[in-house]
């Protein structure tokens, strides 16, 4: 009766803390990269630029990244929309772009949104923009243009190869 006892009793100490372990919850698998689109399907490429900027998305960042998405050139309206896009993101700049926030740039039309993102930063006093980052994603070709007309405002420079 005693061995039955001590049983009951180790039994009862011994559930509680069985009972407690947690089971590990499955560990997420990383996702792929979106490749980037060959086309210039307008769905594609939103889905290919939310994932490349929650990529490179810094943990301290401070509010929604603005980001500047030019259509591809073949799509209607192609001039009005760039002439648009220039317009905010100048707009934009010029108000000024507190640290702890990113600008992302992308379009099919890698040398037109390069050259939003430089008329965009021509006027920025250097210096002012310290603990912004600045991603573009676009063509090899036209990454060195875009560095060099943002690096100046002392941003934190992110190239992404549209690829």
């Amino acid at each position: 009766m005693k061995i039955l006892t001590r049983l009951m009793l180790i039994a009862c100490l011994v559930l509680p803390f069985a009972a407690c372990k947690k089971e590990e919850a499955p560990k997420e698998a990383v996702k792929a990269p979106l490749p980037a689109p060959t086309t210039d399907d307008a769905t594609q490429w939103r889905a290919y630029i939310s994932d490349v900027v929650t990529r490179n998305s810094p943990a301290d960042l401070a509010n929604q990244p603005y980001v500047y998405l030019l259509p591809g050139e073949s799509t209607a309206d192609f001039q009005g929309s760039y002439e648009r896009l220039l317009e905010k993101a100048k707009t934009d700049v010029a108000r000024g772009i507190v640290s702890g926030n990113m600008l992302a740039y992308a379009s099919p039309a890698s040398a037109k949104i390069a050259d939003i993102v430089v008329e965009s930063f021509k006027e920025v006093p250097a210096g002012t923009m310290k603990g912004v980052r600045v991603l573009f994603v676009g063509k090899a070709e036209d990454n060195e243009r875009v560095k060099a007309a943002v690096t100046p405002a002392g941003v934190e420079y992110v190239f992404v190869e549209a690829k």
